[in-house]
């Protein structure tokens, strides 16, 4: 068995193989199994050194259910907090959209704000810790700067100073001076240990206040974050990680299919002239320090009745070019269309996964080079595989495997794939086309 996979802590192996076989992408644990999308990683980490440089992107990532939309971008979002990143991410649902006109786009920013993550709290809920650590840090350098003891009140001043100019360069945004006011009033209850006010402040940012004179009577602020502006608060909170010591904020939507499964016409018009908006501000230069990633299925897309090219500003703005085809994708398109992993690649991933399974269960791996060539060539070798085969699909089948194999001893490989789960698409349903393929599919 491969010794730093045997490595690997029982706690995280158990949440990768129990997220893969329930069909879901594990928040940890992902460079233990990562194969592939090489190009379309470096494609993303091209953008993060921009939006790192005070930048934005915006991409979409557009894949089947069960192709490795989601797992590219949990990638992307681990590799981010390590360089310095806050994230946020969030799943569209009927109930959350990016507008609406009963709360559907401010529950996506709920959503959002509430899974803010970084290195340190990376399973969310960090806003209130970024806000601690950009206080505490500015108390610290007003200390090394000034030399004065904490509690020379000549100190406090310099550190009114150090906020103020936080809260300058914020005022000049777009509500900007009313988030600049919130973040001197979080700053003065945190000084006075008002932990009461610390909490109110808090219930703003995540835009839990319904009514304006609310707002005013506990806060003294005249507006609250809407259905229509939320997007706006982002852009706040983008630059003000970056002047709180972050490199900046990546938000990263997936499920876009529930803007496109909205029946009526006019709504969904809605949401993605939202989208356009979004879109333009990060290659027109209106956003810095953000990123966007969204995940969509091909259809949510392409469709031009009910998806993203249904919207004519947008088909014209993401539309692929003449030259792109499958094999030679424009990565560096807006768009970015998701290859099948190869039969090969799928192999290496089964590797890790085996040794992976044995190291959780402490056993030796039965399943050798010629055994797991044997399972993956009877994967794609159902009927369709060569175009709806997806990895989702072949991890699940391959971990529910390996479970029958350590706990039914007796059994070989050979005897479960016989059986009538794994034979009924054999043999006989294999297109020409697709035996040819795979007959020296070798290991």
């Amino acid at each position: 068995m491969n010794e730093s996979v045997r490595k690997v802590p029982k706690r995280i192996a158990q949440a990768v193989l129990n997220s893969l076989k329930g069909g879901v992408v594990p928040r940890i644990g992902l460079p233990y199994i990562a194969v592939g999308r090489k190009n379309e990683i470096e494609a993303l980490l091209h953008d993060v050194d921009i939006i790192a440089e005070g930048g934005a992107s915006f991409r979409f990532i557009v894949g089947r259910y069960g192709s490795g939309k989601s797992f590219l971008i949990q990638t992307i979002r681990n590799y981010v907090m390590d360089k310095g990143f806050v994230v946020a991410d969030a799943d569209l649902s009927p109930e959350r959209r990016l507008q609406g006109t009963r709360g559907q786009g401010l529950a996506t920013y709920r959503e959002l704000i509430g899974n803010l993550s970084t290195k340190t709290k990376p399973e969310g809920g960090a806003l209130t810790l970024v806000l601690d650590r950009w206080i505490s840090s500015v108390q610290t350098q007003a200390l090394q700067e000034t030399g004065l003891s904490p509690d020379d009140p000549a100190l406090t001043r310099a550190v009114d100073q150090k906020i103020y100019a936080v809260s300058a360069a914020i005022s000049e945004l777009v509500h900007g001076f009313e988030f600049a006011k919130l973040l001197s009033l979080y700053y003065h209850a945190y000084a006075e240990g008002d932990d009461e006010t610390k909490m109110k402040v808090v219930r703003w940012f995540r835009g839990e206040y319904a009514l304006k004179r609310e707002a005013k009577e506990e806060l003294g602020v005249n507006i609250i974050i809407t259905d229509d502006d939320w997007y706006e608060y982002l852009k706040l909170f983008a630059v003000f990680f970056r002047l709180a010591g972050y490199t900046g904020l990546i938000i990263m939507i997936d499920e876009l299919v529930n803007i496109y499964k909205i029946p009526n016409s006019i709504t969904r018009q809605y949401n993605y002239e939202k989208m356009l908006t979004m879109y333009n501000d990060t290659l027109q230069g209106k956003a810095r320090y953000l990123g966007i990633l969204m995940g969509a299925t091909p259809q949510a897309v392409e469709d031009r009745r009910r998806g993203v090219y249904s919207y004519e500003a947008l088909r014209s703005r993401l539309a692929e070019g003449k030259f792109s085809r499958p094999g030679a994708r424009d990565l560096l398109a807006p768009v970015i269309r998701l290859e099948p992993l190869t039969p090969e690649e799928m192999l290496i991933l089964c590797e890790k996964l085996r040794d992976m399974h044995a190291g959780l269960y402490g056993y030796e791996p039965r399943l050798g080079a010629g055994e797991l060539a044997d399972f993956i060539r009877l994967e794609y070798s159902r009927i369709g595989a060569d175009q709806n085969i997806t990895p989702r699909e072949v991890i699940r089948d391959f971990i529910e495997l390996l479970d029958l194999l350590v706990q039914n001893p007796a059994l070989s490989l050979q005897e479960l794939m016989q059986s009538d789960e794994f034979s009924y698409a054999k043999s006989e349903a294999v297109s020409d086309q697709a035996e040819e393929r795979y007959a020296e599919f070798e290991i």
